[in-house]
């Protein structure tokens, strides 16, 4: 026991002492990654497509632009399926990581001011996560609701897209997503039927289960092309339906 005790007081003599234990002062914390600090200083990003929607040429009356509005889902589609975009007046606007509430902080820079005949807002999985912080069901439909407001006082048509399934998010170890995932989304197709929105119902087309087709995705969360590949036809159909109907009658501007 003696050789134990005197063992451990020379570990402790001889590991090393922090500059606050030498002085008193904290020690210096670890620089803000990127991501960090564009949260503190930057939180809904509104920088990211500042550049790119300047570059945009003025939407002419009629034009039938299509704004997708969402996060990493929305994000890869214009990466991993570009001819979805290339030439058909279709604009991708997400932006990985993102919640509901950053999406309505961006929504009029990043749609309204764009002038589309349709915006397709694909978003909640995030929210489920908690990127931002907790969030409840409630919360999200509520943001949910003031991009649908928003655009239709503005004249553009609405396509509300189901969260894709997923059995489990990579970054939130042990969370429960399958179901919240499905109660949103009955939510989402309810809420859209109700107010004169399209629901674009590509939960159904990339399923397996409670979870997403193994082959079309590459961490059960984000869809690979294969993934994309089965969700365009879903989109056609939704943006052909979002245009066979009126435009909303716009507020003046």
């Amino acid at each position: 026991m003696k050789s134990i005790v005197f063992s451990m007081a020379m570990i402790a003599t001889a590991a090393p002492v922090s500059a606050q234990e030498k002085d008193g002062a904290p020690a210096p914390a670890a620089a803000p990654s990127d991501a960090e600090q564009r949260l503190r200083t930057d939180w809904a990003w509104l920088g990211r497509y500042q550049a790119a929607n300047a570059a945009l040429p003025d939407a002419a009356r009629g034009a039938q632009r299509i704004v997708f509005m969402g996060d990493s889902i929305t994000e890869g589609w214009v990466s991993q399926a570009p001819d979805f975009f290339a030439g058909k007046n279709r604009v991708g606007r997400g932006i990985s990581g993102q919640t509901t509430p950053q999406m309505v902080l961006r929504f009029r820079q990043d749609v309204i001011d764009l002038r589309p005949a349709v915006v397709h807002i694909m978003a909640g999985t995030n929210d489920i996560a908690g990127n931002t912080g907790p969030m409840s069901p409630d919360q999200t439909k509520a943001n949910i609701r003031t991009m649908t407001e928003l655009a239709r006082a503005h004249g553009i048509r609405v396509i509300l897209a189901s969260i894709p399934p997923a059995g489990g998010f990579p970054w939130r170890p042990g969370l429960a997503t399958a179901d919240p995932i499905i109660a949103m989304n009955s939510w989402l197709k309810a809420y859209a039927a109700s107010n004169n929105a399209t629901y674009a119902d590509y939960w159904t087309a990339l399923h397996d289960g409670k979870a997403m087709r193994a082959e079309l995705a590459s961490d059960g969360v984000h869809p690979n092309a294969k993934g994309y590949a089965v969700m365009a036809p879903v989109a056609d159909k939704a943006i052909r339906a979002s245009l066979a109907t009126p435009a909303p009658k716009a507020i003046a501007r």
